[in-house]
């Protein structure tokens, strides 16, 4: 039996060594590689090209999205498509081995499109902010319903179901993943190293703006596919509603009433504490302030919508 032929898709700007590291720890057995890049200025195309990757330049007066990115990346894979594509981040590595267990388990399961593994911050001791990104990454293991940004996937399901929505500026893997379940295939994390990822967040207003984004993607998710039985991300949104936006509100609009009012903000502290056995207490804190702008980022989306303006991409290196 022939072996699976495996393509890489790897999207990235201005990544520097992080591209360099992340292009060298691809196999050789994956091949082609193709490097998409979204207008850097630091050399990273001459740097992908070195490396042997085939590079697609973004045409940057189109709006820019890591999903439009990783289509086109795929598209030149049209006339030879691979078997399995690995999509990964500029900002990442993939651990030995992966393309190896990932293969082999897509072999084995027939009725699987996409086998993810355990992604894993370069520096967690940098910053509170890197470490709750590791741990953030450590999904429970076995069928999923969704993926990240780095996955092995079966091509032929991913061009199925039309890739990933180009117009979404985050949230666009569990998107995708929404509509593969729905074609009747199935995800799943494995219990192996997948990639290395250096999310370089050292400041609170980069925390923020994750969180920012993130509500985003929840209230653009839930516009999406909320309706039953997917319900997709409908819960992540009205948390973020009641904790970053019902609470304190109530809080604010109370307090023309009686000063007593304020006390509705200890339902904060109570649910960080009962968070906390479970969590820690650092993340059950930082989970909670963080549906402050998890609501920013919903209301955001909505204000965009009704204006019939088109959403900007809210990143945070």
């Amino acid at each position: 039996m022939q072996a699976p032929r495996i393509a890489a898709v790897l999207i990235g700007r201005n990544e520097g060594a992080r591209l360099v590291a992340a292009l060298a720890a691809i196999p050789h057995e994956v091949r082609p590689v193709v490097y998409v890049d979204s207008g850097s200025t630091d050399g990273s195309v001459a740097a992908a090209q070195a490396a042997g990757a085939r590079v697609v330049r973004l045409d940057m007066s189109r709006p820019f999205t890591a999903a439009r990115a990783r289509n086109e990346g795929f598209a030149t894979l049209a006339y030879d498509r691979p078997d399995y594509v690995q999509f990964i981040d500029g900002d990442c590595a993939l651990a030995p081995g992966w393309i190896e267990t990932a293969r082999d388990f897509l072999v084995e399961h027939p009725d699987a499109a996409v086998a993810c593994g355990r992604r894993r911050e370069r520096f967690p001791e940098a910053s509170v902010y890197n470490r709750l990104c590791d741990e953030e990454w450590n999904t429970p293991v076995g069928e999923a319903r969704a993926c990240g940004g780095d996955a092995l996937m079966r091509a032929d399901a991913f061009a199925a179901v039309g890739g990933f929505n180009p117009g979404l500026i985050a949230g666009e893997e569990p998107e995708l993943c929404v509509r593969l379940r729905a074609a009747g295939w199935k995800i799943h994390r494995l219990d192996a190293e997948m990639t290395l990822h250096d999310a370089a967040m050292t400041r609170f207003g980069q925390w923020w703006k994750r969180m920012r984004r993130s509500g985003h993607a929840y209230a653009e998710g839930a516009a999406l596919h909320g309706s039953p039985p997917e319900r997709h991300f409908v819960t992540e949104t009205r948390r973020a509603l009641l904790w970053g936006a019902a609470i304190p509100l109530a809080a604010l609009i109370g307090t023309a009433l009686t000063p007593w009012a304020l006390l509705i903000l200890l339902l904060w502290p109570l649910q960080i504490l009962r968070l906390a056995p479970r969590l820690g207490l650092s993340r059950a804190a930082f989970l909670t302030i963080g549906k402050l702008p998890e609501a920013f980022g919903v209301a955001e989306y909505w204000l965009r919508r009704l204006a019939g303006r088109r959403a900007s991409l809210i990143e945070y290196k």
